[in-house]
């Protein structure tokens, strides 16, 4: 990958950054029980989280081909969240660069955690996020199940 950078996303990038997600999740589409929100968001819903916390967008060439978003959550960690890389771009590290973007907010606006949820039934996604220093905190269930279906993952931020 060549010339790759990252931007800060603003509000009115919500209908780009809403693209990227529906996109970057769409092998999903199908496979999941209950189905994954990412395929549920809209530029308006976007533009929220954005505005409770940000965004930031990986380009390469000019082309916009990831992003992830970030909002604090209810127990006063950085959630992290909607991490999404299109197919073509995968596998250089525009992943992991992007999480690392989201841990340096942490660190700047001093908070001690950053938070996740992955879904139990995508054991690949739980290892990415090992792979950079997370761990399983505990697991949540969505509504109507009866077996947890998410892994709460956190990592202290110094």
């Amino acid at each position: 990958m060549t010339h790759l950078t990252l931007r800060a996303a603003l509000p009115d990038d919500a209908p780009l950054v809403t693209d990227l997600i529906v996109t970057g999740f769409e092998e999903f589409r199908g496979h999941l029980d209950p189905p994954s929100g990412a395929h549920f968001e809209t530029p308006e819903k976007v533009r929220h989280k954005i505005e409770s916390g940000g965004a930031f967008i990986a380009s390469v060439e000019g082309q916009a081909v990831g992003c992830v978003l970030y909002y604090p959550d209810s127990q006063g960690h950085l959630y992290l969240g909607r991490l999404a890389v299109l197919p073509a771009a995968r596998q250089h590290g525009l992943g992991h660069r992007l999480v690392e973007a989201v841990e340096t907010v942490a660190r700047e606006q001093r908070y001690s955690h950053v938070s996740l949820v992955v879904r139990v039934t995508l054991p690949a996604n739980r290892a990415y996020f090992e792979s950079m220093g997370y761990h399983v905190a505990g697991y949540e269930t969505h509504n109507g199940h009866t077996r947890p279906t998410m892994i709460k993952m956190l990592k202290t931020i110094a």
